[in-house]
């Protein structure tokens, strides 16, 4: 199921290597609650479901100054190497100059939400 999401990072990193104002991606619900996660804190401009085919999204991205808002992302947890992190593992987590998202059992949570809420789970990546 997280192959969407690794195949949505890649069309992400290649978007805006190519100056596109939208990309295009399978609609998934787990691509939708991460999208959520990234409009949120402000690193995308929004994503819409395609008027013409239902199951696809287009995602808008964001730029400030003519470079993209998104400057890397790293995945952290691969299928090869899951890390997992305990509630207070995640207070030694610098959530301040990155968005590290984590994969808990109420859903995608950002660390800052996993903080208030006092959960764990997969770390997942990590934005700039």
């Amino acid at each position: 199921m997280k192959n969407y999401l690794w195949n949505m990072f890649s069309n992400i990193k290649n978007g805006q290597l190519a100056n596109q104002s939208y990309i295009r991606q399978r609609r998934k619900k787990i691509i939708e609650k991460l999208l959520k996660i990234l409009w949120d804190e402000g690193f995308i401009l929004g994503y819409s479901v395609s008027s013409l085919d239902k199951n696809s999204l287009k995602i808008f991205l964001k730029y400030k100054n003519g470079q993209p808002v998104i400057k890397t992302i790293n995945v952290i947890s691969k299928p090869s190497r899951r890390i997992y992190c305990s509630a207070k593992q995640l207070w030694k987590l610098d959530s301040t100059t990155q968005l590290i998202i984590i994969s808990t059992n109420k859903g995608l949570k950002s660390c800052s939400e996993c903080k208030k809420l006092n959960l764990g789970g997969e770390l997942l990546i990590s934005i700039n």
